[in-house]
């Protein structure tokens, strides 16, 4: 049993925050293949750093020291510092409504950085794609995509920039009220991936040009996690459908286009809990990615290599610190591996 204590009151709006002890047999480590021996230490150990939330979501690691990592239930961004734990960082995210969302999930989802330091947002709730201007409370919001050829998104979930700018997000239902294809307020008949042309050089405050936004893939069940290899020569796209739960594996044409999509892991035969999520590489190309039972760990060859067991839901995670500690958001809690390769990271 996790031993909850208060520890913190947030700064805008009060909110109790609470970091949980870590017991003995916190996670494992699962080696299936030798290789694992390369990338994970002997030894290595899940520390937990805090409990706060029902599903934490998005992590992403601020040059200035500090995580941020979606609260979607809660409708809130969340702030993890070394010395300080978790606190609230912005709310609302998502939904803006006085009334009642009729949903689960009410705020943003995945988040990263875009070679300025600017954080972008998955809005999920309110279905679009959106830039903070900066760190501060009451930073300037501007809006990136909203709308597919006059339909409005489903709900925007995860996103990764490549190195010329542009901005690919998955768009599957989850933040809509039902979290189903037969949402009523669901306008595009396929769960798309997409592209947004000229992402970083966006104006601040300037609105959506949604007229250029570019449908990649639309026939994927449950798009979810998003991440690019290192060079650049792949989109890797995470399934979570239940019944098909792969990882794909596409081209990337000079035009920023993909082609010749394939599954590159299937772990549809794995009953434990979880789905393909949110995904990372590191330097060397191997795939770390939220999946059944924790954290799958993926050779470049699309080889199982081994899992980090993890005791909740493991939803995403991403590179921190020096570059080679993984953070975690898995159910209600935030959490840390020591890695021995350095990840690719905003």
């Amino acid at each position: 049993m996790k031993k909850l204590f208060i520890t913190a009151i947030a700064l805008f709006g009060i909110s109790f925050v609470l970091t949980a002890s870590a017991p003995d047999n916190l996670g494992s480590i699962e080696r299936l293949d030798p290789g694992l021996d390369a990338i994970v230490p002997a030894g290595a150990k899940l520390e937990e750093l805090g409990t706060c939330c029902k599903w934490t979501e998005g992590p992403v690691w601020i040059h200035s020291g500090f995580v941020l990592f979606a609260d979607i239930p809660g409708n809130r961004i969340m702030k993890w510092t070394p010395a300080g734990g978790i606190s609230v960082f912005m709310h609302p995210t998502g939904f803006l409504g006085r009334e009642s969302y009729g949903g689960p999930e009410s705020g943003s989802n995945g988040m990263t950085l875009d070679r300025q330091g600017r954080l972008t947002i998955a809005g999920h709730a309110p279905r679009d794609v959106y830039r903070l201007e900066s760190l501060a409370k009451g930073a300037k919001i501007t809006m990136l995509a909203e709308k597919y050829e006059g339909k409005r998104l489903s709900s925007p979930n995860d996103l990764v920039y490549r190195s010329d700018g542009s901005l690919y997000f998955t768009d599957p239902p989850y933040g809509l009220p039902t979290q189903s294809d037969n949402d009523p307020l669901k306008k595009l008949p396929f769960n798309g991936v997409y592209r947004i042309p000229k992402a970083l050089s966006h104006a601040a405050g300037a609105p959506p040009d949604d007229a250029h936004l570019e449908l990649l893939i639309r026939d994927l069940t449950r798009p979810n996690g998003i991440a690019f290899s290192p060079d650049e020569k792949y989109l890797y796209i995470a399934v979570s459908d239940p019944d098909h739960k792969v990882w794909m594996r596409y081209d990337v044409q000079k035009d920023g286009s993909v082609a010749n999509g394939k599954v590159f892991c299937d772990a549809t035969s794995d009953t434990a809990d979880g789905l393909p999520d949110g995904m990372k590489l590191d330097q060397k190309g191997n795939i770390y990615s939220a999946a059944p039972g924790g954290v799958y760990i993926i050779s470049p060859e699309g080889k199982h290599l081994g899992t980090v067991k993890m005791p909740e839901k493991t939803a995403n995670l991403n590179w921190g610190g020096d570059g080679r500690t993984l953070y975690i958001t898995a159910s209600t809690s935030l959490y840390r591996i020591r890695l021995k390769i350095p990840g690719v990271r905003p």
